[in-house]
């Protein structure tokens, strides 16, 4: 008796499955490939050289955030029909990986679509920098750098042109330390005017190096000038650098020094004990913000 009720139970949870199966809808599926930056042909501004390290991205369906996701990505969707797809840029905060954050001065990508039980979307996104956004740009093309050296800097930077090492334009920032020219401190020239009370603030940096690169930002308040080290770039493995793009967070230390009349931002570098030298590349320094 008892293993024909068992026999009935194993028979009706059979059919309650095979219930459920059948009443969850197949997904639809979203593939989304590498982002493209272009230029803003509305905009006044001169945004430089149009290089980026935007990893991931941020999806809503219908006003709904599905998630975030590391691109190239293929993803399901519990949705079908006419549905409205936005895909916001989004950026390592500082260079950490754990830290995906839309970035302010990109656009989102945005498209109607229809969406298909077992179909794929295939969206190949896009992105350019707001129209509001302001830049300050260092890329070494011109003849005079942007860079000055502290007076205590034992190493300084120039223009390099090495086909080796250049990546964008005809020039880049080229530092070298040497036991003798050991230390490399400079800070940025034109007295920044940046947006307070939580505006965002970004430092965009191209970088190669085998040293460690720290960034700082300079408040200038009347009688005084106050350096906060901020964020540091890390060195690579001799041999084995590439040119890398970093986005430093600027926000909170800008808005805390409410005093300061303008800004500069620092770069400093020190050879390590047991080197007999290091190389330091930088490119494309921009900082931007919306006023």
């Amino acid at each position: 008796m008892l293993g024909k009720i068992n026999l009935i139970l194993l028979v009706i949870g059979v059919y309650i499955l095979q219930g459920c199966v059948k009443n969850n809808p197949d997904p639809s599926w979203l593939e989304v490939t590498e982002w493209t930056l272009v230029k803003n042909t509305e905009a006044q501004y001169d945004a430089g050289v149009l290089t980026h390290n935007i990893t991931d991205a941020w999806v809503f369906v219908n006003g709904q955030i599905i998630g975030v996701f590391q691109v190239p990505f293929k993803i399901p969707i519990l949705k079908s029909g006419n549905c409205n797809i936005k895909i916001y840029p989004a950026i390592r905060n500082n260079g950490i990986s754990s830290t995906k954050k839309i970035y302010p001065f990109l656009a989102s990508h945005e498209v109607d679509a229809t969406l298909k039980e077992n179909e794929v979307l295939h969206i190949d996104p896009v992105t350019k920098y707001n129209s509001n956004s302001f830049f300050w740009i260092e890329d070494f093309e011109d003849a005079s750098i942007k860079l000055e050296n502290d007076p205590n800097s034992l190493a300084s930077i120039s223009t390099g042109s090495d086909p080796s090492i250049l990546e964008y334009g005809n020039f880049y920032g080229a530092v070298h330390l040497t036991k003798k020219d050991s230390v490399w401190v400079a800070y940025t020239t034109g007295q920044m005017v940046l947006p307070k009370l939580g505006r965002e603030v970004y430092l965009e940096v191209d970088y190669r190096n085998n040293t460690n690169i720290i960034t700082g930002v300079l408040a200038v308040e009347p009688g005084k000038t106050i350096p906060n080290p901020n964020i540091q770039m890390n060195k690579q493995n001799v041999g084995e650098e590439q040119w890398k793009k970093i986005y430093i967070d600027l926000k909170e230390i800008v808005s805390y020094y409410v005093n300061a009349g303008y800004y500069e931002i620092s770069f400093q570098s020190l050879l390590e004990a047991g080197n007999l030298s290091s190389d330091v590349y930088i490119d494309n320094i921009k900082v931007v913000y919306t006023k």
